[in-house]
């Protein structure tokens, strides 16, 4: 984990109150994995912001987050070439098998982006299912495509691709084929759909839990989730014994 103000090499509005930076930061860079995320310092707030690592080079790493309020609101007008305040990389990712393996991602809304390091790991061996709202919410197709990944996107309101849930395609999906991973991230109620889906194939699966964040490094009670091992239930924070989870430890 390293700590340190670096340089925006670019910025982009990929959809309305959706933007990407790329950030060089070669020391996290080399540290990072798939599905763990950074704690953004924005100026005049105390709290830092939890943010999805979407991508990930030899030297710097890209974020994509959506506005939720007055912070992410603030973060949009960080712009190429300023510096940007980081905590990073926090932590557990992604567990990335070999890359030969067939596999399915599948991410809901702002749940997509930590999905594209997984996706670039098994290139054509990657399928890859989206979800949005709408049409106009559509992020990073293109991306997956570009990394090898065969691209679902689902919208709620048919006015691009599959009319339905991401769900619903990965069922289509499991018909055909029989992937040696499910990853996915999202909407509690979507992760938990795919999880029993997942079981009903006896299909390993890890899943990314979205929840609020106040230090990112498991010293507060914020991001505090439920999970089962053994048969005993117990308490667990997101934000350092997750993000990432066997999905078969979540209690939805």
């Amino acid at each position: 984990m390293k700590t340190g103000k670096y340089s925006v090499l670019k910025k982009e509005n990929l959809a309305k109150n959706t933007y990407s930076l790329w950030i060089k930061c070669p020391e996290v860079a080399q540290e990072a994995q798939a599905g763990q995320f950074v704690h953004v310092k924005v100026e005049g707030f105390s709290l830092r912001r939890p943010i999805s690592i979407c991508e990930v080079t030899e030297k710097a790493i890209r974020i994509v987050f959506d506005v939720r309020g007055e912070g992410t609101e603030a973060m949009t007008r960080i712009n190429q070439g300023d510096m940007i305040d980081l905590l990073a990389p926090l932590g557990h990712g992604f567990t990335l098998l070999e890359p030969e393996k067939p596999i399915v991602v599948l991410g809901g809304g702002i749940g997509v982006p930590p999905m594209l390091e997984v996706a670039k790991h098994y290139g054509t061996q990657a399928k890859a299912i989206i979800g949005f709202q709408t049409a106009s919410k559509v992020i990073l197709k293109e991306d997956f495509t570009q990394y090898g990944a065969d691209v679902t996107v689902c919208t709620d309101d048919g006015t691009m691709g599959v009319h339905g849930f991401v769900t619903q395609a990965l069922e289509e999906h499991l018909k055909q084929s029989t992937p040696a991973m499910i990853y996915a991230c999202g909407p509690k109620p979507m992760l938990k759909g795919i999880v029993e889906m997942a079981k009903q194939h006896n299909i390993p699966c890890e899943v990314s839990l979205e929840e609020r964040m106040a230090c990112g490094v498991g010293a507060c009670l914020v991001c505090q989730c439920k999970l089962v091992k053994n048969g005993e239930e117990f308490s667990a924070h997101v934000c350092k014994d997750g993000p990432v989870f066997p999905a078969e430890e979540v209690q939805f």
